[in-house]
């Protein structure tokens, strides 16, 4: 399966459109991650923990989105668009990946 972010592949002609998919995915932000994460904040640097969630929520989104585009028989997604956001009752009890894309035949 192509996966990409620009709406033409070169080398290849867009047969058919199947249509827009997405794909998102939810993860619970834990006590021990908000931590660290504020340590980090008054510190500096990088939060790990945060990060490897973010990595785990695309990739469980970019999964459901390849799955979507199977079962409609489509062979590449164009156009894909990854966004990420916070949510939950303060704004950081919970990390949203989402993304979309057009499903197609090349």
């Amino acid at each position: 399966m192509i996966i990409t972010t620009t709406n033409t592949l070169d080398g290849y002609t867009v047969k058919e459109y199947k249509k827009v998919i997405t794909g998102e995915a939810i993860l619970g932000a834990n006590i021990f991650k908000d931590i660290f994460a504020s340590i980090t904040n008054i510190i500096g640097g990088r939060s790990g923990a945060y990060e490897k969630s973010l990595q785990e929520a695309r990739q469980i989104a970019m999964q459901e989105l390849e799955d979507h585009a199977k079962k409609l028989g489509a062979n590449a997604i164009i156009g894909v668009d990854v966004d990420y956001e916070s949510i939950g009752s303060d704004g950081s009890n919970m990390l949203m990946v989402s993304v979309s894309g057009t499903a197609v035949i090349i």
